[in-house]
This record gives C-alpha cells, structure tokens and sequence, in this order.
C-alpha cells in the first residue's frame, strides 16, 4: 500500500502498532505529510518526541529513516554530497602507475560520490522518512537551502 493509499485511521493503527500513542493533531499533520508527500515541521520544547514521531511514523510505514543532524556551522556539501578526495587521488596514482591517462568525467563519477542525507533521501529506492533534526541550530543561508530543498 502506497502512502497515497493510506486512511487517517490506518495510520493511526499503524503508529499504535509499533508502540507510539499519537494525539489527533499530530495523527493529521503526519498523515497529511503523507498524502500529499510535503514535509510537516515539528516545533517544541526540546524532549517532548518530535524525533521519537519520525522514528515511528518510519517504522510505521516501513520506510527508511535518515537523519540530517543541523549544528551550527553545517554546509551544503555535508547535507548533500561530498567528493571522496582519498579515493580520486588513488585511482589517479594507480593510473599514474598504470601508465594510463584519467580524465575529468572518471574522477567526478558517481563511483566517487559520498552521498550525504538529502542526496540518500533523494536517491532512495522506497521514500524514505527524512529527519532533519535541530535545524534552528543551523546558519540561516544553510536554513534557507533546506527550506528552497523541501519546497521542491
């Protein structure tokens, strides 16, 4: 059953399922993020549950979770996607060593690619449940790309 295809109810009994007690409101902000496939922004006092709520609602879906922890300081590269520098170095010394030429497109292929949680939850082959924890933490211009990233 696709999230399209899920009932206010079904949800409801799904979260039950797997042990988290969900008040109405909150039963209808997740489902709606469902349905319509939108993100649903989570705003309390620390320690109240909004990480155990994308824990369940994943585990109620069965989907994956991935989690984006924000600090300050975070950039787009280790939200995103970052280059596995040490490998593209080796292969050029094997290369090198191999007496073969490497060009630009080997070097910068998805064989060195370090996917980082927006690329993973982008890339995933069932949706997945995607966290982005403490994002009030986070510089404003990185805030601002996550909100541009979430509109699409």
């Amino acid at each position: 059953m696709s999230t399209e295809d899920l009932t206010l109810a079904e949800l409801k009994a799904r979260l039950d399922a797997v042990d988290y007690l969900v008040d109405d409101g909150l039963a209808m902000a997740l489902y709606l993020a469902c349905v319509l496939r939108q993100p649903v922004l989570l705003e309390s006092e620390p320690g109240v549950g909004k990480t155990t709520a994308a824990k369940a609602l994943a585990a109620a879906l069965d989907a994956p979770l991935i989690r984006l922890q924000c600090y300050e300081g975070i950039t787009a590269a280790e939200a995103l996607y970052e280059w596995n520098y040490p490998r593209q170095l080796l292969s050029i010394r094997l290369a090198e060593a191999g007496d073969r030429k490497v060009s630009e497109a080997d070097l910068f292929s998805t064989e060195f690619l370090l996917d980082r949680p927006l690329l993973r939850a982008v890339r995933a082959d069932t949706t997945p449940v995607l966290l982005i924890d403490e994002i009030d933490r986070a510089d404003d211009e990185f805030e601002a790309l996550l909100f541009e990233f979430l509109g699409e």
